[in-house]
């Protein structure tokens, strides 16, 4: 067998090998439930390595209609959801299962390892999470309310993703383009009619272009009011999204989504959410009302949201005398994967070797990742911006470190997906100092999926991970984008091959918290937004009157009445951060402190740093991450540190 899987995926055919395994998953379930004495090596553990196998069949249909999405894609992903989301909640609502493992963890509980509990337990959490102990038509309701949920997050997706792709703004006065890098009016120029003409999209690379640098304030708005009110029809998904949600909650005994979601989290209860967010907001404003009022300095008229970046690039120049478009000669792609690659092997002993495999797209790359000279996994890169291609960035793991039932070994493997600037034959790919972090933080995601020593693939990885500590690695890595020797590893001018001057490094680290009480402010309005959308059910004009209420504590600039965020927001409407987008600055407590601690002991000479990959990357989801933190720490976290790093007093 080989150590890897190949990248492949039938499309004409998906559906019908899809129904094939399910239907051979079922009737070994079967068998497996007629066995009398269930035990973990003769029950729990077939069980871990079908959902493994069918995890990895279904993750390339995921990814590819991701990263090169097409009718086809669209059409085969759309129709296997109802499939797979049927079988999900028929195996999650199993009675006979959900009983086989209370069973087995009381009969084995002192026998069993620490790895080997953790999935009985979460599964037996899981089972209770998703009904298997209720009544028949309960559990009937509970599968309905999944199938279409699965169908509206899709379909939420799919409307951004469609509405992205079809927008474009011509230029044809080059005084629009006047002050905009070189390379972005090179990749928005084309010619028609013998005309020079530049176009720009909703795609973040071109979006945040000519948001940051273009002078033409209509066609910032143009632009702002195109991505702000993308997917309208959106808004029925979430009224929709958001009524389902409320009735599983109260199905499954929860008074509402918010403290369903908080059942298999780090944080306890709702109180403590939002006062931690509030408490937040409380500390961060009047630091951002002066930042506010400095921005304010910059323009005659009153700033508007769609002048922010605009005036922010001109404020950053003017006190700390830094243009970004002189940094990204110095942060070319290549450079940037194989310094941070570099970076990682002397902060971990980990060693990335590049393999020679036929992908899905021909910027695709794949590489092998070694640990003390032993091959541990393989990571799949896929960094450029291109049209079909959802926008954002994430990490996505396909395969998991784990032990079958004969004790053969399974390797790691996971992809990280980008939106960086195309390269071409005649223009490299350079990047800004927000992509290089943005790089650190998917990479922290993959370090902590593929160095995993957990045998038991349900825990192993960022399996078994809570949703709100699933942030700590990846914030841990980005925050290193910053530290002085370790940028000195890779940024050298892709021309002259000289390597970033201290002085560049100095601004670049005096800059790193501009505006940064004014960004806390803007990202605990989502958190905020988010989980007390989630405590009630909001409706139609409710949803924007939430949002405006709540601006009134945390945004310092008045919203345009046309900006519905909300029809955009994936996260939490496609993505799994429902009720959980808090974590992002839950889990940014805990790699605030362990950050620092590495820094302070020298970074490359850390013992910190051994320890963390020893505790908390090798160690998965096989306890919860308040045990592998203070293993790590040997104390509880220190939330003053989150306040540190971003400079706010």
């Amino acid at each position: 067998m080989p150590t890897f899987l190949e990248f492949k995926i039938d499309l004409d055919n998906f559906i019908e090998d899809l129904s094939r395994r399910l239907e051979n998953n079922d009737n070994n379930i079967d068998k497996l439930l007629t066995i009398s004495d269930k035990t973990y090596i003769n029950f729990v553990k077939p069980m871990q390595i079908m959902e493994e196998s069918l995890d990895q069949f279904f993750t390339p249909l995921s990814h590819i209609n991701s990263v090169n999405n097409s009718d086809k894609t669209q059409e085969v992903y759309a129709n296997s959801l109802p499939i797979i989301t049927e079988y999900s909640t028929k195996l999650s609502q199993n009675l006979d299962i959900y009983l086989a493992y209370k069973k087995i963890l009381e009969n084995e509980k002192a026998t069993l390892n620490h790895e080997k509990k953790r999935v009985l337990e979460l599964n037996i959490l899981n089972f209770e999470l998703s009904g298997a102990h209720l009544d028949k038509k309960t559990k009937a309701r509970l599968q309905e309310i999944n199938i279409k949920k699965s169908e509206l997050s899709n379909n939420f997706s799919q409307n951004i993703l469609d509405a992205t792709n079809a927008y474009e703004y011509i230029i044809c006065d080059k005084k629009d383009i006047e002050g905009l890098p070189e390379s972005d009016i090179k990749n928005a120029k084309f010619e028609e009619d013998g005309i020079t003409k530049y176009r720009f999209t909703l795609q973040m690379p071109s979006y945040i272009a000519y948001m940051t640098y273009g002078k033409n304030e209509k066609i910032r708005e143009e632009l702002y009011k195109a991505y702000v009110t993308r997917a309208p029809q959106n808004s029925q998904i979430i009224d929709e999204l958001l009524l389902l949600r409320d009735e599983m909650s109260k199905l499954l005994g929860f008074s509402n989504y918010a403290s369903y979601s908080l059942a298999s989290k780090m944080a306890k209860d709702e109180h403590i959410v939002l006062d931690f967010l509030h408490t937040l907001a409380k500390k961060s404003k009047k630091q951002a009302q002066e930042e506010l009022a400095t921005l304010q300095k910059m323009s005659i008229k009153p700033l508007q949201s769609f002048d922010t970046a605009y005036y922010s690039e001109i404020l950053k120049r003017e006190q700390y005398d830094l243009d970004e478009e002189l940094y990204r000669p110095y942060f070319e792609q290549k450079s940037v994967i194989h310094g941070t690659f570099e970076f990682l092997n002397k902060l971990f002993g980990i060693e990335f070797i590049k393999t020679d495999e036929k992908l899905w797209n021909e910027k695709a790359s794949s590489y092998d990742l070694y640990l003390n000279e032993k091959l541990k996994a393989r990571l799949y890169l896929d960094l450029e911006s291109r049209k079909g291609k959802s926008g954002g960035a994430w990490m996505h793991n396909w395969q998991t470190h784990s032990k079958d039932d004969k004790t053969n070994e399974h390797l790691a493997s996971a992809f990280i997906v980008c939106n960086f600037p195309a390269s071409s034959h005649e223009n490299p790919s350079l990047l800004r100092h927000d992509d290089v972090v943005t790089f650190f933080h998917e990479m922290g995601h993959a370090i902590h999926h593929m160095l995993s020593a957990v045998d038991e693939y349900e825990v192993s990885g960022v399996h078994g991970v809570e949703w709100d500590a699933v942030e700590f690695p990846s914030q841990f890595l980005e925050n290193f984008a910053y530290e002085p020797h370790v940028l000195k590893l890779f940024a050298s001018h892709h021309e002259t091959g000289e390597t970033i001057s201290d002085a560049m490094i100095d601004k670049l680290v005096r800059s790193k918290n501009f505006l940064s009480a004014m960004g806390m402010l803007r990202q605990l309005e989502f958190s905020i937004f988010d989980f007390t959308l989630h405590t009630k059910v909001y409706q139609g004009d409710a949803i924007q009157n939430l949002i405006d209420s709540l601006r009134k504590e945390t945004a310092l600039i008045k919203t345009p009445s046309y900006n519905k965020f909300q029809n955009g927001f994936s996260h939490i409407f496609s993505g799994g951060y429902a009720a959980g987008y808090y974590s992002y600055k839950w889990a940014e407590v805990l790699s605030a402190d362990a950050f620092f601690c590495v820094v302070d002991e020298g970074i490359f000479d850390s013992k910190t740093a051994k320890k963390y990959l020893d505790i908390v990357l090798s160690g998965g989801g096989s306890k919860s991450m308040e045990v592998l933190f203070y293993e790590l720490m040997q104390r509880e976290p220190n939330p003053t540190n989150l306040l540190r790093l971003n400079g706010i007093r």
